[in-house]
């Protein structure tokens, strides 16, 4: 049992390692998935300028990617609709309805001139060989764009997932600038279905973006959504309104969607719905308003790591500058090997050395007596010649000395020597040179990827203020029904969220949720007070006991309560002698006679009482017994 365990979390740690670095996470330097790279890897080699069928795409990727070709053409898709690496031929899907894409054998692709321009070196990539030893495929890309800020990804792994939004192209590479120009940046996200962020909350990448669809009135009855917010389609958003329409959130006489090449859903409102009303009730119930949580989380050096969208930035940075240095030696190289060749050529065929070696007879003594023919001209040689030259040298036609052109050939290496002296400068002020490429990428491709999304910060909605509705409660004391369809004089005016406090003379009372039709009245017990359990409404009640007829009065707030619950604000055995809510109220207490005692009344103020809990006790009004009570002084 104990090997089976081992097997199983040996066997489990190697999936959530392989599903990690292989396949839902991107990688750091170039920002792509497994199956993404090796589909590029595939369109570079197939690349003759001409469209091919995805389908023929996807099967030569099969080579390298150990899936089904499901998998590679719905990978394919989504990277072609992300509008960066590849042109697209054919009905690829749409991203604002969510319509499905047509069938691999009907639709075309080809890298586009940006990821021929900036993702492909065979000299300086790095090369592994695939799952089945057959080819070889690229480790990683020499992105030479924040490929992984612009596309965005998202991908979910075995404990850990990532969510990167997607980017302006020209604001990245504006950015970047600005980093290796020691400049502050801001960089926010930038979709492709547009709406309006709000990105307050971004922290570079670590936090989360509030995202809205953009809606015109189109008239006072008529709102019509021509944007929508990312991850959601018109064919979501529309659900997401009927089904807040069916839950009463908000009213719609017809939703209509005539979306085409762009986004148009028409919301025609019934009588008594106003389009400026109603489009608060859109960003609060339905998927009009998107709140979207970024985790930046990529691969590398074969591990996870969780960064921001600045880390991302600066780490592209430090790559770039070292693919263009070493682009910028290997021209070096290739420009003083072209120069040498072009100059061995021109000394040798200008001095007439191959006349030296007319009379030679054997072929080993050939070398001896051009690397002696050369040795007075060797100053014009950036190195010494070796075999391979000599070797080139005699492989030159008769024909081709014969018409060798001294003129063209210096005109050949001065430029070549221009151009030596220019790489030289590049390598000199690497920062500078890799700023001027940025700014060349900008102006050659910027205007094709213009910002979609508007950044604008978004107020909150409180929900509960536009659902809060005047609501007016009858009650009939008689009956002892309370609701909103009891037929009575007697009414409460409050709001749809306010709960009822029902009051009894039997010195009960409870709270309840508003009813359409409630019996509230208890046996033998009479309706005190129907009003808003508000918590800060002042009870002002006189009471006495029974058996003495001694009197009591109190102030109090109910302050807490559990709904339909009942309890008591005067005790067992006492009898209601008023009941009030007004602040300042001067009660007449007229006492039970007594012989020899000439008062007869007592005055209770209760603006001197002290408001205190609803369960406490009352003070004596008199040390007498009372026989009733009346108002003296209403405020």
């Amino acid at each position: 049992m104990q090997d089976v365990k081992h097997l199983l979390r040996d066997h489990y740690l190697r999936y959530a390692s392989y599903v990690i670095l292989d396949r839902a996470i991107p990688h750091f330097d170039d920002g792509l998935k497994p199956v993404q790279r090796r589909i590029l890897h595939t369109l570079f080699q197939m690349h003759d300028g001409k469209f091919h069928k995805v389908a023929n795409v996807v099967g030569q990727t099969m080579a390298y990617h150990p899936h089904g070709d499901a998998a590679i053409t719905e990978a394919l898709v989504n990277l072609a609709n992300k509008g960066f690496l590849m042109d697209c031929q054919g009905n690829f899907g749409n991203l604002n309805t969510g319509d499905p894409h047509a069938a691999a054998r009907y639709i075309e692709t080809r890298l586009s001139p940006l990821a021929k321009e900036t993702l492909f070196n065979p000299t300086i990539t790095q090369f592994v060989p695939s799952y089945d030893g057959r080819n070889n495929e690229p480790v990683t890309f020499p992105a030479k764009i924040p490929l992984l800020l612009m596309q965005g990804a998202e991908g979910i792994a075995v404990g850990m997932s990532t969510k990167i939004l997607p980017h302006n192209f020209k604001e990245l590479l504006e950015a970047e600038i600005a980093i290796l120009e020691e400049r502050p940046f801001k960089l926010y996200p930038d979709f492709l279905t547009g709406g309006t962020a709000d990105v307050s909350e971004y922290e570079k990448g670590r936090g989360k973006v509030r995202l809205r669809a953009k809606i015109e009135i189109r008239d006072p009855k008529t709102l019509v959504i021509t944007q929508i917010c990312h991850g959601t389609t018109t064919e979501s958003l529309i659900h997401s309104i009927e089904e807040s329409a069916k839950k009463g959130k908000l009213k719609i006489e017809s939703i209509s969607d005539y979306t085409a090449e762009k986004v148009e859903i028409e919301i025609k409102l019934p009588r008594g719905q106003y389009a400026e009303e109603m489009i608060d009730h859109l960003y609060a119930y339905t998927e009009c308003e998107v709140v979207l949580h970024s985790q930046v989380v990529v691969i590398q050096d074969q591990k996870p790591l969780e960064t921001d969208i600045e880390g991302l930035l600066k780490g592209h940075i430090e790559r770039l500058s070292w693919y263009l240095k070493i682009e910028l030696e290997l021209e070096e190289k290739k420009c003083l090997a072209t120069i040498f060749d072009k100059t061995l050529e021109q000394i040798f065929i200008e001095k007439k050395l191959y006349k030296l070696i007319e009379e030679v007879d054997s072929y080993d003594d050939v070398y001896h007596v051009l690397e002696k023919g050369f040795k007075p001209y060797m100053g014009e040689l950036e190195r010494s010649p070796i075999k391979e030259d000599y070797d080139r040298l005699l492989s030159i036609p008769i024909r081709r000395i014969g018409k060798f052109d001294r003129e063209k050939n210096e005109q050949d290496i001065k430029a070549l020597r221009e151009a030596l002296q220019k790489v030289r400068g590049h390598l000199q002020k690497l920062k500078a040179y890799t700023i001027s490429y940025l700014q060349g990428l900008i102006k050659k491709y910027g205007d094709q990827f213009p910002r979609r999304t508007k950044i604008k910060k978004i107020e909150e909605i409180d929900r509960k203020a536009i659902e809060t509705k005047e609501v007016v409660v009858y009650y009939d004391v008689k009956t002892g029904y309370v609701g909103t369809k009891v037929e009575s004089k007697n009414s409460v005016t409050c709001t749809n969220f306010d709960k009822l406090l029902i009051m009894y003379k039997g010195g009960i009372y409870k709270v309840i949720s508003i009813p359409e039709k409630l019996y509230v009245g208890l046996e033998k017990d009479v309706l005190a007070h129907v009003g808003v359990a508000d918590k800060s409404t002042c009870f002002s009640v006189c009471y006495k006991n029974v058996t003495t007829g001694l009197a009591f009065a109190k102030r109090f707030i109910v302050k807490q309560f559990i709904l339909d619950k009942v309890y008591r604000y005067m005790e067992e055995g006492v009898k209601l002698l008023h009941f009030t809510t007004k602040p300042d109220v001067k009660l007449l207490v007229v006492l039970v006679p007594k012989p020899k005692q000439r008062v007869s009344s007592a005055e209770c103020d209760f603006s001197k009482i002290q408001v205190k809990g609803v369960q406490s006790q009352g003070i004596r009004v008199s040390p007498r017994p009372v026989m009733e009570v009346s108002v003296s002084s209403p405020s």
